[in-house]
């Protein structure tokens, strides 16, 4: 059975910072200590640094060495700090490596890079990952790494793989991942997590599932709406929760579908909208159009006048 260090302790709103970038186009760990702060003082209940909203694709080692470790001290044991892992098996174990050395709780591994696996392949994959780090590794759920539930129940016997994050979709999948690993692991305390891009549009229909942690882009520039929010789904409170999604989940979804890249670089901008510069974001994305920042600019203050927070 897992150790339970990081599995009992994720219980709450997930905060996945931005890595903040300077005039130069390097760190500027300054304004990211800040940001990390700030989300865990607000209420998180876990820190995801170096992730996909971290831009872990357009970090070097030693950057993502010196977030997580910034990330580690800013938090001081607080809750607990999780860090991106991905690439190729080589390259993922360096990257579980440093983020050891760091002082980090558990990983978040994600997708291999650009190959197309079949399910043996990710299935070695994970397992050589897992069993080369001392973390707790989350298993990602999304682009070329979908797995069958057959697959799942492998990954859950092995025994610092404590979780998978879903950024697929498939509810019909999702169900049958959570009934196959209930049925072949009995007393496996396996965890579940949404992991869609704005995950608060799908929360109802996940919490259906028996799913309710989920990764929140949205607190990172609004923990106010994001933490409503989550009050909301989790006390069952279906009337506020959906005058958020009307209000100001859809709308965001929608602005989010009009750019590729956008589940970042408008997080983004939010982030600098609420007034800490935390840079641009690192090519291949792009920023938002000045147009799209300012309907985000009238979408936060939207959201917050509905939790009444400004």
């Amino acid at each position: 059975m897992t150790s339970p260090a990081l599995a009992d302790r994720l219980d709450g709103l997930l905060f996945f910072p931005v890595t903040a970038f300077g005039p130069d186009g390097g760190l500027d760990l300054d304004a990211f200590r800040a940001h990390v702060r700030r989300g865990v003082d607000s209420g998180a209940a876990a820190a995801f640094v170096c992730c996909g909203t971290g831009e872990f694709h357009a970090l070097t080692p030693e950057e993502f060495r010196a977030c997580v470790t910034a990330a580690v001290e800013e938090v001081a044991g607080r809750v607990p700090v999780v860090a991106g892992a991905g690439y190729g098996t080589a390259l993922a174990l360096q990257y579980a490596a440093i983020a050891e050395q760091a002082g980090a709780d558990g990983l978040l591994a994600m997708p291999p890079y650009l190959v197309a696996a079949d399910q043996q392949g990710l299935l070695r994959h994970y397992t050589a990952l897992a069993r080369g780090t001392g973390l707790e590794v989350i298993v990602y759920q999304r682009d070329n790494a979908v797995f069958t539930p057959e697959t799942v129940v492998a990954l859950a016997q092995v025994p610092n793989i404590i979780g998978l994050k879903d950024g697929y979709g498939d509810l019909d999948l999702m169900q049958r991942i959570v009934s196959t690993v209930r049925t072949e692991l009995p007393g496996r305390d396996f965890l579940y997590f949404n992991g869609l891009p704005t995950a608060e549009l799908t929360g109802l229909a996940y919490r259906g599932l028996g799913v309710t942690l989920y990764s929140s882009a949205v607190y990172a520039f609004s923990p106010e709406i994001a933490l409503a929010f989550h009050a909301a789904l989790t006390t069952g409170d279906d009337a506020t929760a959906n005058r958020l999604l009307d209000g100001f989940y859809r709308p965001l979804v929608n602005l989010r579908n009009q750019g590729r890249g956008y589940a970042v670089s408008l997080v983004k901008a939010g982030v600098r909208l609420r007034g800490l510069d935390v840079g641009p974001v690192r090519p291949p994305l792009s920023e938002p159009s000045p147009a799209h920042v300012t309907e985000l600019a009238a979408l936060i203050e939207r959201g917050l006048s509905l939790v009444g927070a400004n």
